[in-house]
C-alpha cells in the first residue's frame, strides 16, 4: 500500500450545460475566444483576496498552536491507492460507497482523492517504519480534502481541513491534551470556550462494540416500520450509524435506544472517566454525549466533537472532532500501535469567525506615488530596498495623476503614501503623507525607512 508512482491526468472530460443565466456573457464579451471556458466544479471554490488573508490567519495560529505542542508537519499526497480507505475507512461507510472521488488513472490502477488525512498519515508511518525512529509520534498537516456530496454552506466538495495525530500514546491524559489543545486552538482564532461545546463518548473496544451492535440490530429490528430506506441498510451494514442520523424521527426512536456505556468493560469506563477528569484539570467543559458515534470505521474509544453556538453555519455546526484508533496501524499491516487524531475543518471555522476578510488583511505599509521617467527610474530601487527589509509596498508603474495615484492608494487602504515628482528628487526632500491623519512629513531617502517605521505598526 505506497505511494503513488505518478499522478498522470485523466482526458479533460466536460459536458457543456445550457443555462438561462449565460454565466460566461462577459467573459465572451471581452475575449470571444475563451467563451467556452468552463466554471469552477460545483463544490470545489476559488479563495480570492481579501478572504485568502483570513484563510492563512486560521493556518498560522493552527502551525503556531500545534508546533507548540511539539508536533511536527506532515505533507501526504493527494491521490492515493483506494484501498488504502476501503480497508481503513471502511467498505460500508457512507464516504467509501458514495462521496469518494475514484477514478482509474492510466496504469489501471483505482486511485481516489483524499476524503480524509487520518488514513494517509497511517499509511505514511508505516512506509517509514516510523515506530523504529521514534516512540511517539506527532504530526500536523493542512490541506484540501475531498468528498462528493451535497455541496452546501459549511459543506464543500473540497473542503480544507488541519489534521493532528499522536502515535504510540495509549494513555487517557493524552485524549485529554488532543481535545484541550483543540479547544486552545479555537480560543486563539477568536472562538471563545463559552461559544463552543465539547461532546465526547467512548466506543469501547471492537470486541464490546461487536456485541453492542447486536444489541442495537436487535432494538431496531422490532421497529423496522420507523426506520427510513437508509436506516434499514446501516441496520444490516453498521447499525450505529443509526445513532448519527439526522432525522428527527429517527433521533426520537434512538434516544430509547440501548446505551454503549452501559455495556463496557470496567478498562474501558476507566480510561473514559480518566478522560473526563484530566479535561475538567484542564479548564474544559464537556459533556457526554452517548449518541456520537462519527462517521468512520476506523475509531476506537474515545471520541469528540467541538461544536459552535455562534457563526453562521447553520446545521453544519461541528467544527472538527476526532479520537482513538487503537487498531488501524496494525490492520494496515503495522504493528500494535495506540493512535489518536482529530480533523478540523478551515471552512467552518472562517464561517464561525464573524469579522470580515478584509480585517485580516496585512497592512500596506506604503504607496509610492511616481510623477515622471526620472521620479519612476528613481522609486524602483528604493520601493526594492524597502520590500527586502520587510516594509510592505506598493509602487505605481503605470502614468497617472497624482490625484488617481491617491485615489488608488487610498483603495488600496496604503497607511504612507510618498509623493515623487522632479522638484522632489531635486530639492532631495520627499513628501511622505499619513493618509490617515492627512499630515504631511519632509524626508530624505536616508530618512525614509526609519520615518516609516516610526508612524507605522507592523
Amino acid at each position: 500500500m505506497g505511494t503513488l508512482k505518478g499522478f498522470p491526468y485523466p482526458p479533460a472530460m466536460v459536458r457543456r450545460r445550457r443555462s438561462r443565466r449565460a454565466p460566461h456573457a462577459t467573459i465572451s464579451a471581452i475575449n470571444p475566444a475563451v467563451s467556452d471556458l468552463p466554471p469552477n466544479v460545483k463544490g470545489m471554490n476559488d479563495i480570492l483576496p481579501p478572504e485568502v488573508s483570513k484563510w492563512q490567519f486560521v493556518e498560522e495560529k493552527a502551525r503556531s498552536m500545534l508546533e507548540s505542542f511539539a508536533y511536527h508537519e506532515l505533507r501526504t499526497p493527494i491521490l492515493e491507492y483506494t484501498p488504502l480507505f476501503v480497508r481503513s475507512v471502511g467498505e460500508d461507510t457512507e464516504v467509501v460507497e458514495k462521496q469518494m472521488y475514484t477514478f482509474t488513472d492510466r496504469d489501471g490502477q483505482s486511485v481516489s482523492m483524499r476524503p480524509e488525512g487520518t488514513a494517509c498519515a497511517v499509511r505514511a508511518y508505516i512506509a517509514r517504519s516510523q515506530w523504529t525512529r521514534e516512540p511517539v509520534t506527532r504530526w500536523y498537516y493542512l490541506g484540501p480534502m475531498f468528498r462528493h456530496e451535497r455541496a452546501q454552506r459549511g459543506r464543500l466538495r473540497q473542503f480544507h481541513q488541519v489534521g493532528a495525530e499522536v502515535f504510540g500514546l495509549a494513555a487517557p491524559s493524552v485524549d485529554a491534551e488532543m481535545i484541550a489543545m483543540l479547544v486552545a486552538l479555537l480560543a486563539d482564532v477568536g472562538i471563545k470556550s463559552s461559544d463552543l461545546e465539547v461532546a465526547i463518548n467512548t466506543l469501547g473496544e471492537p470486541e464490546e462494540r461487536a456485541s453492542y451492535r447486536e444489541s442495537l440490530r436487535g432494538y431496531f429490528s422490532s421497529h423496522l416500520d420507523k426506520l427510513d430506506e437508509g436506516s434499514r441498510q446501516r441496520l444490516q451494514t453498521n447499525p450505529l450509524r443509526i445513532l448519527d442520523s439526522k432525522d428527527p424521527d429517527i433521533q426520537a426512536l434512538a434516544s430509547h435506544a440501548p446505551i454503549l456505556l452501559d455495556v463496557l468493560g470496567d478498562a474501558s469506563k476507566q480510561h473514559f472517566e480518566a478522560v473526563r477528569s484530566h479535561l475538567s484539570a484542564l479548564g474544559v467543559q464537556s459533556v457526554v454525549d452517548t449518541k456520537l458515534v462519527r462517521g468512520l470505521d476506523y475509531y476506537t474509544g474515545t471520541i469528540f466533537e467541538v461544536k459552535a453556538k455562534i457563526g453562521d453555519l447553520g446545521a453544519q455546526n461541528t467544527l472538527g472532532g476526532g479520537g482513538r484508533y487503537d487498531r488501524l496501524v496494525s490492520s494496515l499491516g503495522g504493528p500494535e500501535v495506540p493512535a489518536i487524531g482529530f480533523g478540523l475543518g478551515v471552512e467552518r471555522v472562517l464561517l464561525a469567525l464573524a469579522e470580515p476578510a478584509e480585517e485580516f488583511e496585512p497592512v500596506l505599509a506604503l504607496f509610492i506615488a511616481v510623477l515622471g521617467e526620472k521620479a519612476q527610474a528613481w522609486a524602483l530601487p528604493v520601493a526594492h530596498r524597502l520590500r527586502l527589509q520587510g516594509v510592505r509596498t506598493e509602487l505605481e508603474h503605470r502614468t497617472a495623476s497624482l490625484k488617481s495615484q491617491l485615489k488608488r492608494a487610498d483603495a488600496l487602504k496604503a497607511r504612507l503614501a510618498l509623493i515623487v515628482g522632479d522638484n522632489e528628487l531635486q530639492s532631495g526632500k520627499l513628501v511622505l503623507r499619513d493618509l490617515a491623519t492627512r499630515q504631511q512629513h519632509e524626508v530624505t531617502e536616508a530618512e525614509l525607512e526609519g520615518k516609516i517605521r516610526q508612524l507605522v505598526d507592523f
